[in-house]
C-alpha cells in the first residue's frame, strides 16, 4: 500500500509539472524522490519505537504525500499569479514553494540523523536534493524572502518540539509536517503583517483567519502549561479557564485585530454578517443545519446504552456529518463565498475551544462532551485531542481559505480552476463519503493490501463526475472551458490515493484535489 501510495504522489507531482514545468519543478521532482526514500526510514523508527517523540501508531509516516503539499500548492499559486500578472501574489507563492520544500527537507534529515547504522544512500539522495533546492532558491528568493524561509523553519522547529511532546499519539510525521508547517506559516505570515500595517491594504477577511487560529492555539498551549502546576477538572481551575479566555481575547486578539483591520472588530463582524438579506438566510438555514448535527449527536448517545456490545458508531453514522457538511458548504459557495470564509474561521474557532474545554475537563460541560464524543471515535483518535471533526472542517473550510482571490479578477479561475473552492465538497463531502457508504455495504473487491473496495472507489469517482455536473447547472460562475478530461484525471487520482493513503484523508484529499485543478 505505501509503494502504490507513493506511485499515486508520483503521478500528481508529474501531472502538476507537465503543465508548469520551470526550475522549480527540479526541486519538487528531487525532493519527491528523496523524500520517497526518507518515508521507510521514518517507517522503521516507528516500528521499532526509536522516533524522538510518540506518533500515531495505526499508520505509516506518510512523508511523501505530505511532504509534496506545501510546495506544489505554492507552485500552482505561483503560475496562477503570473498568468494574471499579480506580481506581489507570484513572489508570495514562491516564498511558499521554497518554505514547505525546506521544512519537508528538515523532517528528512531528522529520519536520517537518528537511524542507525546510517544509510548512506537516503544521505547522498536527501544532500542531492537539498543542494538543488538551496542552490534554485539562492537564485529565485530575494534576502527579504530567504529571512521569511528561515523564519518559517525556525517556528516549525520551535512548535514541533512543543506540540508533539505535549501531544503524544494526535499525529503521524506527514501529519505533523503538514499541520505545524501550516500553522508556523500562518505565525510567520501574522507577525510580519502586524509589523508593517499600511491602512487600507488586504481584506479585513484574511486577517481575521491569521488572527483567529494563532490566537486560538496560543490560547490552548497557555492553558496546557498552566493546568501542569493545576487541576484543570475543578470548578476554581474552570472559573479561572473562563476568565482568563476572556481577558485574552478582548485584552489581546481583540486588540491584535484592530490594529489590522483599523476597525471594532465585534461591530465590523456584526456588520458583515448582517450586510444583505441573502446572508441573514444563510445564517438562519447553516443554524438549523447545526441544530441538526447536535441532534444527531444527542439521538445516536441516547441509543447506546450500557447493556449494548457496540460502543461505536458505524461508518454510515459518522458520514451523516458528512453529508451535513456538503449541505452546509454547497449554498455558501453558490451564494456568498465571503460569508461562508468567515464562518467557517468562526466554526474552527469554536472546535478548536470547545476540544480545550473537553480535553481539559472545564465544567460544566467538559465532562459531558467527553461522553458525548466518545462515541464516534475511530482508530485516528488515537492521543489525548479528539482532531478527526476539526480535520473534516479544515477540509471543506482550505480551498476556501487558500483560493488565490486576488488573482481571479472575475471572482472565478478559468477552465478546472473554476472548481478550486469545491475541493473540499467533492473529495470529502462527496467522494470520500460515497466510497465508504458504498465500500461499506456493497463492495466485495478490496484493493490489494488495503481495507477499501474497488466498487467503492468506481462508485465515489462516479459520484464526484455528477456533483461537477450539478455544479455546473446551479452555480453560473463556473465555466469549465472543455476541460473535463482533467477533471476526471484529477478526480480518478485523488480517489485512488483516498483507497490507499492512511493519513487522514479529510485534510489530504482536498488539497490534493485542489493542488490538481488550479494546475
Amino acid at each position: 500500500p505505501v509503494l502504490v501510495e507513493s506511485l499515486i504522489v508520483f503521478l500528481i507531482v508529474l501531472f502538476v509539472h507537465a503543465v508548469v514545468w520551470d526550475r522549480y519543478s527540479w526541486c519538487a521532482v528531487a525532493l519527491a524522490i528523496q523524500a520517497f526514500y526518507a518515508q521507510f526510514k521514518w517507517d522503521r523508527l516507528l516500528q521499532q519505537g526509536g522516533a524522538v517523540f510518540q506518533f500515531r501508531t495505526t499508520a505509516n509516516s506518510g512523508l511523501l504525500p505530505a511532504s509534496m503539499v506545501i510546495p506544489l500548492l505554492g507552485i500552482v499559486m505561483k503560475e496562477r499569479c503570473r498568468s494574471a500578472g499579480i506580481v506581489y501574489f507570484e513572489r508570495f507563492g514562491i516564498v511558499v514553494a521554497s518554505t514547505g520544500m525546506l521544512v519537508a527537507l528538515f523532517l528528512s534529515v531528522i529520519a536520517v540523523g537518528i537511524t542507525k547504522p546510517v544509510p548512506t544512500n537516503t544521505c547522498i539522495l536527501t544532500g542531492v536534493a537539498g543542494s538543488i533546492i538551496i542552490y534554485t532558491m539562492k537564485h529565485s528568493l530575494a534576502v527579504s524572502e530567504v529571512i521569511e524561509v528561515l523564519e518559517v523553519l525556525l517556528i516549525f522547529v520551535y512548535l514541533s518540539m512543543i506540540l508533539l511532546y505535549l501531544l503524544p499519539r494526535c499525529f503521524t510525521p506527514g501529519e505533523a509536517l503538514l499541520v505545524l508547517g501550516g500553522v508556523s506559516f500562518v505565525l510567520n505570515q501574522l507577525i510580519k503583517r502586524s509589523l508593517n500595517v499600511i491602512e487600507g491594504r488586504g481584506d479585513p477577511i484574511d486577517f481575521f483567519l491569521l488572527v483567529a487560529v494563532v490566537g486560538v492555539i496560543l490560547l490552548g498551549l497557555f492553558f496546557t502549561v498552566l493546568f501542569i502546576f493545576m487541576d484543570s477538572g475543578t470548578w476554581i481551575s474552570s472559573m479561572f479557564f473562563h476568565m482568563m479566555t476572556a481577558v485574552l481575547g478582548l485584552g489581546v486578539i481583540m486588540p491584535w485585530l484592530y490594529r489590522l483591520i483599523q476597525k471594532n472588530p465585534l461591530f465590523w463582524l456584526l456588520h458583515f454578517l448582517f450586510q444583505t438579506q441573502t446572508r441573514v438566510y444563510l445564517l438562519v438555514y447553516w443554524t438549523f443545519l447545526a441544530a441538526s448535527a447536535c441532534g444527531v449527536v444527542f439521538y445516536q448517545n441516547a441509543k447506546r446504552s450500557s447493556e449494548s456490545k457496540k460502543h461505536q458508531a458505524s461508518t454510515i453514522t459518522r458520514k451523516y456529518f458528512h453529508f451535513i457538511v456538503v449541505a452546509t458548504y454547497v449554498p455558501g459557495l453558490i451564494y456568498d463565498r465571503q460569508l461562508l470564509y468567515v464562518a467557517a474561521v468562526l466554526c474552527l474557532a469554536a472546535f478548536i475551544f470547545l476540544e480545550y474545554i473537553r480535553y481539559f475537563r472545564i465544567k460544566p460541560f467538559g465532562q459531558t462532551l467527553r461522553h458525548l464524543l466518545s462515541l464516534f471515535l475511530d482508530e485516528r483518535d488515537s492521543g489525548p485531542l479528539i482532531l478527526t471533526h476539526i480535520y473534516l472542517l479544515l477540509g471543506m473550510s482550505l480551498p476556501v481559505w487558500l483560493f488565490p482571490r486576488s488573482c481571479a479578477p472575475k471572482g472565478t479561475l478559468s477552465g478546472a480552476g473554476a472548481l478550486v473552492p469545491y475541493s473540499g465538497v467533492l473529495a470529502v463531502g462527496v467522494g470520500d463519503t460515497i466510497a465508504s457508504v458504498f465500500g461499506s455495504t456493497v463492495g466485495e473487491i478490496k484493493w490489494p493490501g488495503t481495507k477499501k473496495t474497488f466498487e467503492g472507489t468506481m462508485t465515489a469517482i462516479f459520484a464526484q463526475i455528477i456533483a461537477v455536473a450539478l455544479i455546473l447547472i446551479f452555480d453560473s460562475s463556473v465555466n469549465l472551458n472543455s476541460s473535463y478530461a482533467w477533471i476526471l484525471a484529477s478526480v480518478s487520482l485523488v480517489s485512488l490515493l483516498e483507497a490507499y493513503t492512511t493519513q487522514i484523508d479529510n485534510l489530504l484529499l482536498p488539497l490534493y484535489l485542489q493542488i490538481m485543478l488550479m494546475a
